[in-house]
């Protein structure tokens, strides 16, 4: 199967500008395509890896991926999807978010020569003048088409700043600037990107008179309309001092019946001759379809290693064996409880692993900790709660 046609097939196409080009380009391996990741935290979150999952399917396809970190868009905010105003980042801030989204891309895309590359749009952003933009830029935007497009029209009634107003602008500029730089043809993002995205063909056609292209991907949602990717504590992050191995596997263990299937076409790289006859499997399977998912995903993001232990951690939790838990490597000079639990990433400060215990919340192989300068050794199983256990293994 072509890749266009797998795209559709698993639902991951939500709008195309030009379907006959797009699927020329893609299929043939032409395009040189962009998707944009604004630092506006220290992590890349499930949002985030919906767009490298199909960054990596077109890359396999034999297209060429510009990975575009928004260190300069990042400055004003995407008011995309948004009921108010981001907090403004420091510069500080957004280096240091960029810098965390390099590292974690590196795991999804194959960079090099010939390859994919990375830029930031703080290289010529910052540079433009004011003037020069408002006489070179602004005048190829009516206001007017701008205030309907979506992503504003959601804000207007609780008001939208001018700094949020020129985002489009920015992120028409970033495809205007990677054409001429970079030869790049299209760009690919969230549905909820479709104005901003068009506004960039239509630039680049209106300056250069070249065709460029755009193709918007499905946004997951739960079965209740909402974005999948967040939970009671916020978001689900790739950063496993975030969201260790365990919780990333649990959430997509615990996704909702109606989405495992729309989960694991859109999101897995599971062939589809595989997914169809999933497809046919009796509904008393469905827990079935939700362990494949949630190794699958946890394995892309972690490693067979850590996915390997998650599910068997996961199997202990629900009445399975502790015996069975794999070793996890932990690097702690001082292997107490409370510094075992900082370095295993069950918590994420020493404060917080000292409350936790004080609550009666950390158990060693068969007894409640009291202690925090509890020594742990390797082979003990360290419990957090009812439902994480780690096996130790210090290294």
């Amino acid at each position: 199967m072509e890749i266009f046609e797998e795209l559709k097939e698993r639902g991951l196409i939500a709008q195309v500008t030009d379907a006959k080009e797009i699927r020329e380009l893609i299929n043939g391996g032409g395009a040189r395509f962009y998707i944009g990741f604004d630092p506006t935290a220290d992590s890349l979150h499930v949002g985030h890896f919906m767009a490298l999952c199909l960054m990596k399917r077109l890359q396999m396809a034999g297209n060429k991926p510009v990975v575009l970190i928004g260190g300069g868009t990042g400055y004003i905010g995407d008011p995309s999807g948004r009921t108010d105003m981001r907090s403004m980042l420091t510069p500080e801030r957004i280096e240091c978010n960029c810098n965390c989204f390099k590292k974690q891309m590196e795991r999804f895309i194959e960079f090099g020569e010939d390859k994919a590359i990375m830029v930031n749009n703080a290289d010529w952003l910052l540079k433009l003048n004011y003037v020069d933009v408002l006489r070179d830029v602004g005048c190829c935007f009516s206001v007017n088409n701008m205030l309907r497009a979506e992503c504003y029209k959601q804000r207007m009634e609780r008001g939208l700043s001018f700094l949020e107003f020129n985002y489009m602008i920015m992120q028409a500029y970033d495809f205007y600037h990677l054409n001429a730089e970079y030869g790049c043809n299209m760009q690919f993002g969230g549905d909820d990107q479709w104005s901003n995205m068009l506004a960039g063909t239509e630039l680049i056609r209106k300056k250069t008179g070249k065709d460029a292209y755009a193709m918007t991907i499905t946004l997951l949602l739960n079965s209740e309309g909402k974005k999948m990717g967040k939970t009671a504590k916020g978001a689900v992050w790739l950063d496993e001092n975030k969201t260790t191995p365990y919780e990333f596997y649990q959430y997509w263990r615990n996704v909702d019946d109606a989405d495992v299937m729309k989960c694991i076409k859109m999101l897995t790289f599971i062939p589809m001759e595989e997914i169809r006859e999933m497809e046919k499997w009796d509904a008393s399977r469905v827990n079935e379809k939700k362990e494949i998912l949630a190794y699958e995903l946890t394995k892309l993001v972690h490693g067979s290693e850590k996915a390997d232990a998650a599910k068997a951690q996961a199997k202990a939790a629900f009445g399975g064996s502790f015996e069975d838990l794999p070793e996890t490597p932990v690097k702690a000079d001082n292997p107490t409880v409370l510094n075992v639990l900082v370095a295993a990433g069950l918590c994420a400060s020493n404060g917080e692993a000292r409350r936790l215990i004080q609550q009666g919340g950390v158990s060693l192989n068969d007894g409640k900790v009291t202690d925090i300068n509890q020594l742990v050794k390797s082979g003990d199983i360290l419990h957090k709660g009812k439902k994480i256990h780690l096996r130790i293994r210090l290294a």
